[in-house]
């Protein structure tokens, strides 16, 4: 099957830039599945974003969403999409529900008129669903929405996003300013929407434990792809699993690990032994000074995260 997402050498330079935004990167998106892109401020994401949801023209490159270019046929990409901004972008002067409704027929879900005074019973139990997931009452969809707060905003821009099913479901920063219990709707529904199939998850995050579940990780920096793969490729390349064990008998202990191989650190807390994860039973097994201390170490994405942002460019 080809990829919902193609990209190949995509660069983007701006006008008097001294480096290129975007420079020469690659990489593919299969259908249905949930893919990250990350990086820290200035690496390239929104501009990498922006190309791909037709808002911004590479200045050179292939970028080709759900069968369609972007450079030649944009209309027919965004078609394809759902997309969620850093910024809001709803209509102030409308209710929530009535932003909802634009949407709907924009994208040709609905003819405009008989849909404006009589609303399908699909449209609005869709409409109940998606407003329950992230935490919209009924009244609250009827309420204008320059009296929304700015986490509420957010909210109806995700409803809004959903509403026509969308085949690429781009999400930039999706949960900045929304509540916890908001933020496990959301992930929670569009697990259930990844389930059922036909719509790809892209997304953009500073709270990388959010993509700690994507089946494929890009990592940017300096507008170039640092590290690409799943999280656990990620952190068993740049970041080790260890040990800390400590005994009564600390030189005891140190002189059984070097007669088995070990490599260790000492301190004034014990000694730290790198070891793989699968690996821990085995070492515990070959040691017979009696122990008073195990502690295992298992990385996080964001250790990794912070250690390929630490290398030089």
């Amino acid at each position: 099957m080809p990829p919902i997402i193609q990209v190949e050498q995509l660069v983007k330079r701006y006008r008097k830039a001294e480096q290129n935004a975007v420079d020469g990167v690659s990489f593919t998106v299969a259908p249905d599945s949930f893919f990250a892109l990350l990086g820290p401020n200035g690496a390239g994401k929104t501009t990498a974003i922006s190309i791909l949801t037709t808002t911004l023209t590479p200045t050179s490159g292939l970028v080709v969403v759900a069968g369609h270019d972007v450079v030649q046929d944009p209309d027919a990409v965004r078609r394809q999409l759902g997309i969620i901004f850093q910024k809001p972008s709803l209509d102030l002067n409308l209710s929530a529900e009535e932003n909802v409704r634009l949407h709907a027929v924009l994208y040709g879900l609905y003819p405009w008129r008989p849909f404006y005074r009589l609303m399908p019973a699909a449209y609005r139990k869709q409409v109940d669903e998606l407003a329950a997931v992230v935490g919209l009452t009924s009244a609250e969809m009827g309420q204008a929405v320059r009296t929304f707060s700015g986490g509420m905003k957010r909210k109806l821009e995700i409803v809004r996003s959903l509403i026509h099913r969308p085949r690429v479901l781009f999400l930039d920063e999706p949960t900045t300013g929304l509540d916890p219990a908001s933020r496990r709707g959301l992930w929670e529904y569009l697990g259930q929407v990844r389930a059922q199939g036909g719509t790809t998850v892209f997304l953009t995050t500073h709270y990388l434990e959010e993509a700690e579940d994507a089946d494929q990780i890009c990592i940017l920096n300096h507008g170039r792809v640092v590290s690409m793969g799943t999280a656990e490729t990620i952190k068993g390349d740049l970041v080790q699993n260890w040990v800390r064990l400590d005994a009564a008998d600390r030189d005891a202990l140190a002189a059984e690990l070097t007669a088995l191989g070990r490599a260790y650190e000492r301190d004034g807390e014990g000694l730290t032994v790198p070891v793989e994860a699968a690996d821990v039973h085995a070492l515990l097994r070959g040691i017979d000074t009696p122990l008073t201390r195990v502690t295992t170490h298992t990385p996080t994405l964001e250790e990794a995260y912070l250690e390929i942002l630490e290398r030089p460019a």
